[in-house]
């Protein structure tokens, strides 16, 4: 299995996207993160689903986590308030690490070895020629676990 023929269309994201927009898209759809692509369309950035709740949960709760049994259900409620008037580009980490990018001939153990050493839980698929890189897809961990399985049990 080469990476093209794993490659799946998936949602993406501009960094100057709403960020509450980008929490609904991926609450809509349970995608484990979003890719954040340049305005060519190009791998920027991936925004996990675990980052965009982190930014919902207040920093003092997140250091005492103790501290989520006093807030009360109404004011838990409104938590998503937080994004509002942000960017996706507010949402990414100082630290985040650029996407990881596989070239479409790589290999299922090829992908799956930069998925592991960089615990990303999706690969964007690029053809890169003379006109510049082209998305062709994404491989999203469960779905590189599916066709492993498939594979093995054949």
């Amino acid at each position: 299995m080469r990476a093209r023929d794993l490659a799946v269309q998936y949602e993406t994201i501009s960094l100057d996207s709403d960020a509450l927009e980008a929490a609904r898209l991926m609450a809509e759809h349970r995608l484990p993160a979003l890719l954040v692509v340049d305005e060519l369309g190009a791998p920027r950035a991936i925004l996990p689903a675990s980052q965009m709740i982190k930014i919902l949960v207040p920093g003092y709760v997140v250091e005492d986590p103790t501290l989520a049994a006093v807030i009360d259900e109404r004011h838990a409620d409104r938590l998503c308030e937080s994004l509002a008037g942000r960017k996706v580009r507010d949402c990414l980490s100082k630290t985040t690490p650029p996407p990881v990018v596989a070239a479409p001939d790589d290999t299922a153990l090829e992908i799956a070895a930069q998925m592991a050493q960089l615990r990303s839980p999706l690969v964007a698929v690029v053809d890169r020629d003379k006109a510049g890189a082209r998305l062709l897809g994404v491989i999203t961990a469960s779905h590189l676990l599916e066709r492993l399985l498939a594979v093995g049990s054949a």
